[in-house]
């Protein structure tokens, strides 16, 4: 028997009131003149219905992500980078997501990912007042906003556990405008804001924990600029496990004696697929055949800022010691990024890159439907006299047609390469030497400070722990630093299963 198809659902009134009804204009008016609207009309212009029925989350998370004008990184379709249901991948995957949802404690942790700065409370952790004055503060403001976590029955709506951004409040009826994801079910609506605590303090029967509400707004400091972690790839779980667990634990087992000991340990028995868990954040474009050269003011801009966290990074004692590690020759043999000494592996590297490119200019995540077969070279340049630029540049041809891809990098150049490679190549400045170097001080830089408690020499130990002290590093470095180190914890509660729990931990 064929299901019967729905078109929107009658609202229930009351308790709601339907924003477009008399009544509804009415509140929003007076709301207006009270000055608690002011989040409403950047919410409002990039309000969003779900594209599935089970996305109310993502839907909510994107149209607030959007609103803030955080910037993804990456690109959505075309040239443009925005957030859209489909980008928001990371945390839980997309097809479990639309079979199932996505858990309060899921979404605040795709929130952290996405670049946001975020404050979750269950019921169990706030009080109705407190909801009250955080709902006034972000109604009264256009940079802050509040995610609601409900359950539609105590409305008398159909349905169970839902996300929806809030709107707006009207503090003499003490009713929020919620501004439903669902808009091919019910349209936006006012509704008692102690009612909406009732619909939040409702216990999630997948977690077992009380529904709540999320404050979202920006970071005071920028997403991250050269590295992210990647949570996609299958093996991510245990790359993770490695970092927060067993690093610790094969610290405290072995007898180190000296700082080329300690990376031994750790950079000796590096997890298969690492390079896939910690991703370059680059500038992907479409090659500009006339003059692939002309990059915009937004495009110098990051790329100088990244050149300078590189520069910060190299000069740093740390990477000298990663560096002296990693040019040895029993070492090079070792280390999973590196190749033997007759190979050259650049144009693999290049055409790796420009697959990756074209799979987040046409919104398919990975490269493996693509193959980088036509013009794929490193070319190196200088822009307006301003600093060198790097872009890995290819043609990518899948079973549909092809297209020209730029892609810029970092091009900070290393004193000193590994296993033979030779730092004056005409290839350019992109090299996996450097790129090695900068990645795994980065790394070691972000591992909790608790990574190094189990070494048992004490000279030893404050030696590792003034080297990767991130205090004194300078601002760009160590905004990029805790970045990562907020995105291990992050995994770390994953793995644990407690990303339901340590809503309000910190992250770094």
């Amino acid at each position: 028997m064929a299901t019967a198809s729905l078109y929107r659902r009658t609202l229930p009134s009351p308790p709601a009131i339907d924003f477009a009804s008399s009544e509804g204009k009415q509140l929003f008016l007076e709301a207006v003149q009270s000055g608690t609207m002011e989040g409403f009309f950047k919410l409002i212009s990039y309000f969003q219905t779900q594209s599935e029925p089970a996305y109310c989350g993502l839907a909510s998370l994107a149209m607030v992500l959007n609103a803030l004008a955080i910037d993804p990184g990456r690109k959505w379709k075309g040239p443009w980078r925005w957030f859209d249901e489909s980008m928001l991948d990371c945390c839980e995957p997309l097809e479990k997501v639309k079979a199932t949802g996505i858990s309060f404690g899921k979404l605040v942790c795709l929130a952290h990912c996405s670049g946001a700065k975020v404050d979750a409370f269950r019921t169990s952790q706030s009080t109705v007042d407190d909801f009250r004055k955080y709902v006034i503060s972000c109604s009264t403001s256009d940079g802050c906003h509040v995610i609601s976590s409900y359950h539609r029955g105590t409305f008398k709506q159909t349905g169970t556990g839902h996300f929806s951004p809030i709107g707006g409040f009207h503090a003499g009826k003490d009713m929020a405008l919620i501004l439903d994801v669902a808009r091919f079910k019910y349209p936006p609506h006012w509704v008692p804001l102690t009612l909406l605590w009732e619909a939040m303090d409702t216990i999630d029967g997948d977690s077992g924990l009380p529904r709540g509400f999320m404050l979202i707004s920006r970071l005071d400091r920028a997403p991250a600029l050269l590295y992210t972690l990647s949570c996609k790839h299958e093996s991510w779980m245990s790359i993770a496990k490695y970092f927060v667990d067993d690093v610790p634990c094969l610290l405290k087992s072995e007898d180190v004696k000296d700082i080329k000991n300690v990376l031994s340990v750790i950079l000796s028995s590096l997890p298969t697929h690492f390079r896939e868990f910690i991703n370059w954040v680059v500038e992907v474009r479409r090659r500009e055949e006339d003059d692939d050269q002309n990059l915009s003011q937004e495009e110098k801009g990051r790329l100088a800022s990244k050149e300078e966290v590189l520069k910060q990074m190299q000069e740093i004692s740390l990477h000298k010691h990663v560096q002296d590690f990693l040019s040895s020759e029993k070492s090079c043999r070792k280390t999973i990024f590196t190749r033997t000494e007759n190979e050259d592996y650049l144009p693999e590297i290049a055409a790796d890159v420009c697959c990756q490119g074209a799979g987040l200019l046409s919104g398919i995540s990975g490269s493996s439907q693509f193959s980088c077969c036509q013009e794929t070279g490193v070319k190196y340049f200088n822009v307006n006299g301003v600093k060198p630029v790097t872009m890995v540049s290819g043609t990518v041809v899948n079973g549909s047609g092809q297209q020209g891809v730029d892609v810029l990098v970092p091009s900070s150049q290393s004193e000193l390469s590994c296993c033979g490679s030779d730092p004056t190549s005409d290839v350019g400045v992109y090299q996996a030497s450097n790129d090695v170097l900068s990645l795994l001080t980065a790394l070691l830089l972000a591992l909790p400070p608790e990574t190094w408690s189990g070494i048992k020499e004490e000279k030893l130990l404050q030696e590792v722990r003034s080297l990767v002290s991130t205090e004194n590093l300078p601002t760009l470095l160590q905004e990029e630093v805790l970045h990562l180190r907020g995105q291990l914890q992050l995994l770390k509660r994953c793995v644990e299963n407690k990303v339901e729990e340590d809503l309000g931990a910190p992250l770094f």
